[in-house]
């Protein structure tokens, strides 16, 4: 035998030579010998008192306890956005970068960070369209689930934009399908995204792999990007009931990823289910208990529930209840309107047009009460946890000296709010409600 067989012979594992059944006992032995893995005093602490190895239930149970207990802990800092007007729409893209898109149809990213903002480039139609800008913008902005692509509006507000993630160079452009505004888009897989729009029809577009490639920079012509144009693959119409035909405007888009459904909220008041894969297919509609302002929806996979958010209230459905089991919870700002709406955990983030964060235990089925730490109860039931966004910046133009001037403060709706990965910071932006002022808020509370 040579020197160095006889050294790996030495170095060999008891049990592990050519033709020798392994060893596990002597396998287990190492194992143990390796050095345990690190991990928080919390995460003991609270393994030994929920008294469970579990990692998957230790982390449900920690998330669902932050989810309780960061509301009254959060504290806000302000953005400047300069002069523009009312942020609708709001998605992270990551740790630091929340993209946001305005009334006055303006893209941009804020880093969290250092507070700058970047603007970027919106995408025209192949042809020029007459289209009224007033009162219009981006209503919509959603990540694809593989977080690869992102949906929003375009130059032209009726029509459907998509960008590649994370650079956001553009890719195409949906510009033949509305007729009016589009106010909610929803993926439905990695590569399918349903539209809604005011002109009360629904548009289904598919990225394939053509447009994607096509989407590439052109060699040589000083790197400048290019983006295709697409043809939706399904436009459907919401279900005109017998309330109000003419105001079937789409509102607010969700998706049930496990059942494949797709649920839509019409101004006329009513809620609609479809199948949505490959197409778009009707399963229900059904009338909601508060009709007024229903304007913002959410889907919460571990309930299985939609929440609709009204005038006043937020109302619950589950599909496969009967419709007069809807639960609806007054949210105890009449008249300003539910405008944003959210599911983290067993909480529901709930916006409003007077600028106030409300905070719904669905578990408990009560708002959370005002303390001043999470871990302590209110001393009165009637104090119901309430954030308050900042001034932001308002433009005392013409309309505000005419209408608004002799009113000490006009507070900044919450259109739009989104939790990060981590559900520990929550971004939040909106702009004045009347529809004639010209202002903007956007705050991070962590």
């Amino acid at each position: 035998m040579t020197r160095k067989a006889a050294s790996r012979k030495r170095r060999a594992a008891p049990g592990t030579g050519p033709g020798e059944e392994p060893d596990w006992d002597h396998a287990a032995h190492k194992r143990k010998r390796l050095p345990p893995e690190k991990k928080s005093v919390v995460y003991y602490l609270k393994g030994r008192e929920v008294k469970t190895q579990n990692d998957c239930n230790y982390r449900r149970l920690l998330n669902g306890y932050a989810a309780q207990t960061l509301p009254s802990l959060l504290k806000e800092r302000a953005f400047h956005l300069g002069t523009l007007n009312k942020v609708f729409a709001s998605q992270w893209l990551n740790h630091r970068q929340v993209v946001c898109g305005t009334k006055c149809n303006t893209l941009f990213v804020v880093d969290v960070q250092t507070g700058q903002i970047t603007k970027i480039p919106i995408l025209k139609d192949r042809e020029t369209a007459v289209v009224s800008q007033q009162g219009c913008g981006i209503h919509a902005i959603e990540l694809n689930p593989s977080k690869t692509l992102l949906a929003t509006g375009g130059d032209n507000p009726n029509s459907l934009a998509i960008y590649r993630l994370p650079t956001l160079d553009p890719i195409c452009v949906g510009d033949d399908g509305h007729k009016d505004w589009i106010f909610s888009i929803a993926w439905i897989s990695d590569t399918m995204a349903v539209s809604g729009s005011r002109d009360g029809s629904m548009g289904l577009w598919e990225v394939t792999e053509e447009v994607l490639s096509k989407s590439d920079l052109q060699p040589g012509i000083s790197r400048v990007p290019v983006y295709a144009h697409i043809t939706h693959r399904a436009l459907k119409d919401i279900p005109k009931e017998n309330s109000n035909p003419d105001n079937c405007k789409v509102r607010a888009l969700a998706f049930n990823n496990y059942n494949k459904e797709l649920g839509a909220v019409s101004l006329d008041g009513y809620f609609h289910l479809w199948k949505a894969e490959h197409t778009l297919s009707k399963l229900l509609s059904t009338k909601l208990p508060y009709c007024r302002e229903n304007v913002c929806l959410a889907y919460g996979q571990e309930w299985s529930v939609y929440a609709v958010g009204s005038q006043a209230h937020v109302s619950f459905l589950d599909p496969r209840q009967p419709p007069q089991n809807v639960k609806s919870v007054y949210c105890r700002e009449q008249g300003s309107g539910i405008r944003s709406v959210s599911f983290y955990e067993h909480i529901i983030t709930v916006g409003t047009g007077q600028g106030s964060l409300l905070f719904y235990d669905i578990r408990a089925q009560r708002f959370l009460d005002d303390t001043s730490a999470g871990c302590q109860k209110s001393k009165s039931k009637g104090d119901m946890l309430k954030l308050t966004t900042g001034k932001g910046w308002l433009n005392h133009d013409e309309t505000w000296r005419n209408y608004f001037s002799e009113i000490d403060s006009c507070p900044n709706a919450v259109y739009t709010h989104c939790y990060d990965a981590s559900g520990m910071k929550l971004f939040v932006a909106g702009g004045p409600l009347p529809s004639g002022l010209h202002g903007n808020y956007a705050g991070l509370w962590s």
